[in-house]
């Protein structure tokens, strides 16, 4: 056990991919876990953990759905120990191919939603102390073209992770962040067979991660094994760097 029994998660984005690998693992690992996501698919996922796994409708991007997520956690577990802010949106498309309503998709929930995670999961956890885990993407560290409002709100959120743990370091709060690369998730669906291809190449360990390799990485940070770890930077992604 990584320091888990008993705790309380919050994963956002919870119903697929890494988000719902990152669910199953917390609760595998003795928590009580919130799945959070506007694909309602998630309450299957909560139901078969048991009495452990408890699902909410959420869209991260409004303020009032946050303000929900917290009232009915805290009724339902009495506590929050760790946010997971790992729910995201990915539209390929360059600078020219972009439109106003793309920037705000990919605002609204890649970036106005860790925003609003972090500081109303940091309203509770002042507290009692916490840890929040952003995940971002090998994205928000390189220069990849073709994907400019994704890879704008993933380099925003590596900004807001270190202010953030900066700030809420005084008050018993980490907050780190993870960068995953090319991992196995619907998501993956998005990119043209060639522009796969091309990301493919760039992995030195020569082959696509799995979201379990993605969880096991926000497992760690969320546990009291990374006690002395905040604003710190871990990427998942074979080696792109």
């Amino acid at each position: 056990m990584m320091g888990m029994h008993g705790k309380v998660v919050v994963v956002t984005g919870a119903a697929s991919g890494q988000g719902a690998a990152e669910a199953t693992l917390f609760a595998e690992q003795g928590a009580k876990v919130v799945l959070t996501d506007v694909n309602e698919n998630g309450a299957a996922l909560a139901a078969g953990l048991g009495c452990a796994g408890y699902f909410l409708r959420h869209d991260v991007g409004e303020e009032a759905g946050w303000s929900e997520v917290i009232r009915k956690t805290l009724d339902r577990f009495g506590q929050i120990d760790v946010l997971v802010n790992n729910a995201g949106i990915y539209q390929p498309a360059s600078l020219l191919e972009s439109d106003a309503a793309l920037w705000d998709r990919h605002y609204r929930v890649n970036q106005l939603g860790v925003f609003l995670g972090m500081r109303a999961a940091a309203e509770v956890m002042s507290k009692t102390g916490g840890a929040i885990v952003n995940v971002s993407s090998n994205a928000g560290l390189n220069n990849i073209p073709g994907i400019f409002a994704y890879a704008s709100t993933k380099w925003a959120v590596r900004g807001m992770t270190k202010l953030a743990a900066s700030e809420l370091a005084p008050l018993g709060i980490r907050v780190n962040c993870v960068y995953p690369g090319i991992i196995d998730t619907p998501m993956l669906g998005q990119n043209t067979p060639e522009r796969l291809k091309v990301y493919e190449g760039m992995i030195p360990m020569g082959r696509i991660g799995t979201p379990d390799e993605v969880a096991r990485v926000v497992l760690f940070l969320a546990s009291d094994a990374s006690s002395y770890v905040t604003g710190a930077e871990v990427t998942v992604d074979g080696g792109i760097g």
